[in-house]
């Protein structure tokens, strides 16, 4: 086993090699440049190291972590165009820098590179990867559909919200580590175990971005700081709010999230408030330590020396204590 740096790096060489503008290069620049954002690549580097974990070789896994990053990446340009987002890691978003028609084109053929990536697997492998990709890709598009109907109704609750960030966020995290013990060979239990692990720390990743989208510092986190809250999204912090405030910190919360300001500083400052005094900050915190802790368990159930195991529980630990 490497340090996770070491895997990030590999990855980060194989893509730049394999990805290059080309014509029309309206069409491929804004692939290069979403793809050159930067961003964690939490999703390929797990995909490299679980390959490892279960003694194959990384290199093997290099298209399969290229297809989920370069699916990611799509899901992103397209959210950011249904967000109307302004900044994506920092930067301009690409129907920002570009335009909405070529935002919607170029990342309908980043979908299409996804499945690409594939093709150079042996048939049994290339079949079990894009049936797990294909499971994935429609489970993501749902989490999204629930995402924008979650917009325009106001009895969310809990548990929808955490069903949408597991097929939104945390489905993909976990395909990517099932792919990398799938191409090692490793056994059906414990891909099914890796898989659960992943899941529940992409959850718990998820609910630490929602976090981070309201508390984290605009110099680190990458994107507008209070932009859920901006667009009135119903995140695990607002549900929590609203389940514990008091009837008149509720009426507050409920006429600020019906309101769009011209300049939203007051409002975000003052949802902020409400999600600290009620007590739901806390309770966030409390649920994301549940999930990383549940994936902690499915770690130890993997039948793999523990010393092999104790990467992933490094990158878990660390990944909850990220502050971008």
């Amino acid at each position: 086993m490497q340090p996770i740096e070491f895997y990030r790096d590999e990855f980060i060489n194989y893509l730049e090699k394999k990805v290059q503008t080309k014509e029309p290069h309206n069409l491929y620049e804004p692939i290069d440049y979403i793809l050159g954002l930067g961003g964690k690549r939490l999703r390929p580097v797990l995909a490299l190291l679980t390959t490892e974990l279960f003694e194959g070789d990384y290199k093997n896994a290099l298209d399969a972590a290229l297809a989920i990053e370069v699916f990611h990446n799509f899901s992103l340009v397209h959210d950011d165009i249904m967000d109307d987002a302004p900044l994506r890691r920092g930067k301009a978003t690409v129907h920002e820098k570009w335009d909405i028609n070529t935002g919607i084109l170029s990342g309908d053929a980043m979908l299409i590179n996804s499945y690409q990536y594939f093709e150079g697997y042996s048939d049994a492998t290339f079949k079990e990867l894009v049936q797990l990709f294909s499971k994935t890709a429609i489970e993501v598009c749902e989490g999204q559909q629930y995402d924008v109907d979650f917009e325009t109704r106001d009895d969310v609750t809990i548990p929808e919200y955490l069903k949408m960030i597991e097929y939104k966020t945390a489905v993909l995290v976990a395909a990517a580590m099932k792919m990398g013990a799938i191409i090692a060979g490793g056994s059906k239990e414990n891909q099914n175990l890796v898989y659960e692990f992943g899941r529940n720390l992409g959850i718990a990743f998820q609910l630490q971005d929602d976090y981070l989208d309201a508390f984290g510092d605009p110099e680190t986190f990458g994107k507008q700081v209070g932009g859920d809250i901006i667009e009135n999204k119903k995140t695990f912090l607002y549900l929590k709010a609203l389940e514990l405030s008091s009837a008149a910190e509720r009426e507050t919360l409920l006429h600020l999230y019906s309101i769009a300001p011209s300049d939203p500083t007051e409002k975000i400052e003052a949802i902020k408030t409400v999600f600290e005094q009620s007590g739901s900050v806390n309770m966030t915190k409390k649920e994301i330590e549940g999930y990383t802790q549940r994936a902690f368990e499915c770690l130890k159930q993997l039948n793999l020396p523990e010393e092999r195991k104790e990467i992933l529980k490094f990158f878990g630990e660390n990944l909850m204590q990220r502050t971008v």
